[in-house]
This record gives C-alpha cells, sequence and structure tokens, in this order.
C-alpha cells in the first residue's frame, strides 16, 4: 500500500494542494515542515494527531522539521472570537524547550530538525518586510480568511498584529524553503488558509512549486464534540499536567463509535492488525476490548511501557477483574493519587468505614449491604460485620467496593 493511502484509509488527510496526495508524498523524499505555536508548555490530545501525522511520514523517509513558534507565538493566530493576550518572551522560550523535549519523545527518538521562528522573524527590517513580502498580499485575501471575517463583524474587531499573522507564517515557509530545501507543509484544516498563502508566496519569490495538505479536525462521533477535550478541559501529553492515569482513562472511555477511527489515528498498530480487532470488538461490544487496546497502546507511545503497564493494571484492578492485592508499591500509589481516597484510623470498623467513605448513609444501610453481599474487600466478599481494618491492609491500604461501580480507596492513618 503507498503511504498516500494508507494516510487516507487511517483518516488523516483532508485538503492537499494537487489533483492527487500522491504526487505529494509517494514520489521523492520530501522535507516537510509542520509549525506549532507555544500557546501552552505540551502538547495536548487536541494536536496529538499531527505528531502522530509526522510520525508516519518519518518512517517512510521523508525529513521533518518542526518548527516551535517562538516569534508567532509572541502574537498569535487570530482567533475567531477574542484577541490573544501577548505572552512574554522568557514565557514563550520555556514553552518551546519543553515542546522540543515532548517532540523527541513521540518520534521515537529519530532525528528531526527543530527550529524556532523568532531567529527569522525577531530581527526582520519591518520596511524590507512590507516591501518583500507584504506586497504579494492583499486585504481583499486576507479578510476572507475565516477568522478574520469572523472578528471583522465582531464589536471587538481584530488588531493589525493578528491580521499579519498569515504573512508571517507565509514567510516562515518561504524562509524554510530557502534554507532547509523545504516543499510540504502540514498542518490543520484550520490552517489551511495560511498554509495556501506560504505555497502561493514562494510561486510569486522563487517560482517553485512547493505542497500543502491538512489533518481534518477530529470530532468525537458520539458527542459531535471536538476532540481531545475531556469536560471542558484538554487532554496534556505532559504527566504533570494529566497524569498517565487519566490520561489512560481518556483514551479507555473513547465511544464505541469513534475508537477504530482513532486506533487508526493515534496507534502504529497496522490496519491489519486493527481490522482483526475491530472483527472481535464488534462480536462483543461489552468487552470494549477495543478502547482498552487503544488505551495501552496511546498510553505506551507517549509515557513508555512500563507506566502504561502500570495504570492498565490499577485500571483493571478498580474496574475489573484484576486483585488489589497483586500491585505493587508503586501501583499502590497511582491509586491513591487517582481514586476517590477515605483516610481512617486503625482498628475502625467496615461499618463506620463505609459511611465514612461516602458507600452508605447509615449504620442500617451499611448493614443491610453487608449481609447482602454487595460489600467486598480487596475483590473479596464481606462476610463478618466487626471485621477491622488491620486484617486487610495492603501496604496501609485496601480497595473497598460496593457492588461493582461504587468503590473507594481505603487508607490506614
Amino acid at each position: 500500500m503507498k503511504l498516500s493511502e494508507e494516510l487516507i484509509a487511517r483518516g488523516f488527510i483532508h485538503q492537499y494542494t494537487t489533483t492527487t496526495l500522491s504526487e505529494i508524498i509517494d514520489g521523492p523524499k520530501r522535507v516537510i515542515y509542520h509549525g506549532v505555536d507555544p500557546s501552552a508548555d505540551s502538547i495536548h490530545a487536541g494536536n496529538f494527531v499531527q505528531f502522530m501525522l509526522l510520525r508516519h511520514l518519518i518512517e517512510y523517509g521523508h525529513k521533518v522539521i518542526l518548527l516551535i513558534g517562538g516569534g508567532t507565538g509572541m502574537i498569535g493566530d487570530p482567533k475567531p472570537d477574542v484577541e490573544r493576550p501577548l505572552t512574554p518572551l522568557e514565557v514563550v522560550a520555556e514553552r518551546v524547550e519543553k515542546l522540543k523535549l515532548q517532540a523527541k519523545n513521540l518520534f521515537g527518538g529519530v532525528e528531526i530538525d527543530f527550529v524556532n521562528n523568532y531567529d527569522w522573524l525577531g530581527s526582520l527590517n519591518l520596511v524590507t518586510f512590507l516591501r518583500d513580502i507584504g506586497k504579494h498580499f492583499t486585504v481583499n485575501e486576507l479578510i476572507k480568511k475565516d477568522a478574520i471575517a469572523t472578528r471583522l463583524k465582531s464589536d471587538n474587531g481584530i488588531s493589525y498584529t493578528e491580521f499579519a499573522y498569515p504573512l508571517l507564517q507565509a514567510y516562515d515557509y518561504l524562509n524554510l524553503h530557502r534554507t532547509h530545501g523545504c516543499n510540504v507543509q502540514t498542518g490543520g484544516s484550520d490552517q489551511w488558509g495560511n498554509m495556501v498563502a506560504g505555497v502561493d508566496l514562494i510561486r510569486k519569490k522563487e517560482q517553485q512549486t512547493v505542497f500543502a495538505f491538512t489533518v481534518p479536525l477530529i470530532v468525537d462521533k458520539a458527542t459531535g464534540k471536538k476532540f481531545g477535550k475531556s469536560e471542558g478541559n484538554a487532554v496534556w501529553l505532559d504527566s504533570t499536567k494529566t497524569s498517565p492515569y487519566a490520561f489512560y482513562q481518556f483514551w479507555l472511555n473513547t465511544s464505541d463509535e469513534s475508537v477504530i477511527d482513532y486506533l487508526k489515528l493515534f496507534s502504529l498498530l497496522s490496519l491489519e492488525e486493527i481490522a482483526g480487532i475491530e472483527k472481535d470488538f464488534l462480536s462483543n461490544l461489552q468487552s470494549r476490548s477495543a478502547q482498552r487496546r487503544l488505551a495501552k497502546e496511546v498510553t505506551t507511545l507517549v509515557h513508555g511501557i512500563e507506566i502504561a503497564t502500570g495504570v492498565e493494571k490499577v485500571s483493571d484492578c478498580l474496574f475489573g477483574e484484576a486483585k488489589f492485592t497483586d500491585l505493587s508499591v508503586a501501583e499502590i500509589e497511582i491509586v491513591k493519587q487517582n481514586a476517590l481516597l477515605t483516610k481512617v484510623p486503625e482498628g475502625t470498623n467496615i461499618i463506620d468505614i463505609l459511611i465514612m467513605s461516602g458507600l452508605a448513609s447509615s449504620k442500617r444501610e451499611a448493614r443491610t449491604f453487608i449481609e447482602s453481599g454487595a460489600v467486598s474487600i480487596n475483590g473479596e466478599k464481606m462476610e463478618s460485620l466487626d471485621l477491622p481494618v488491620s486484617e486487610k491492609n495492603q501496604e496501609g491500604v485496601f480497595l473497598l467496593k460496593r457492588g461493582k461501580k461504587k468503590l473507594s480507596v481505603i487508607e490506614v492513618v
């Protein structure tokens, strides 16, 4: 299968500047760049798809340049609703370094070029830039861009700073074409206008044909919401922003409607293997086998196999059949950090613990739950009303469940 065919089959491709995608990536090896503005110091799940695309391009043999927008990041791509706040140079510089480290990890140690557009944008001469670059853009073209057009109709309007952003991005492409032989740009579908502006600028200035293609907006088919948002909050690849356990759970909670699509986009599994996973999944949706495989694959890719195995084991312990007593000290710590934790004094009886943890509202209700066999400790059904917690400790911690879904981690203090 050609690379273009595989990328289309995986769902990576939205628009391209040629008649066929094959013209861009199936022939000679290209120098391809993708730009990331450091609006944060971490990649999030929403733009993770771009890095997965680059990983495929690298493995096929194309050379990849990752442009971190230290210059454009000080301005910000126009948003359709409000002006972006200006970010201090020192904050941008810190974010650039963190993003570079994350990207290196995602590309599997393969050598790629990192560039910072502040290196050339920061020293531009305004008059020279307007003469050499600005004259190739018309206001008529710029105001047709979606974000700019929307802002022009709003009460807030748009500053000249953000209005000029497309010129800077186009200049980035021109500069990389001249200095690195770059001839392909990739980006999100919302960047199409800026990317085409770069293609046109190089044609006008260099009389050269270069290319661009975009990735579609990824949407959860079940909810219609933009992918990468969890209850309004971004899911980050940085473990200090989103814990590996929470990251794993995000993927594990993927809807049935989207899980196979996400396996194609966010894992390195072959299409043939994914087809086998899909067949097994469709034969037993209740197993959520595709979601579990997706969560394991992506967490391994981002955080490594050791951490992925640990959070998978913890998840199976809390919500599956794995035994709490089999967890390591490190895995118990993951449980304590991510599950509902109730601290109780040594010697507290189980009835009081059920109330303290919120799993029962009264002693009478607690007794009823125990007598009906609904309460378990570390996976073992509770049989005695008076069992002190010291008899069930696992590193001072045990898992208390009422039924299959109500649970609390109990720590003896």
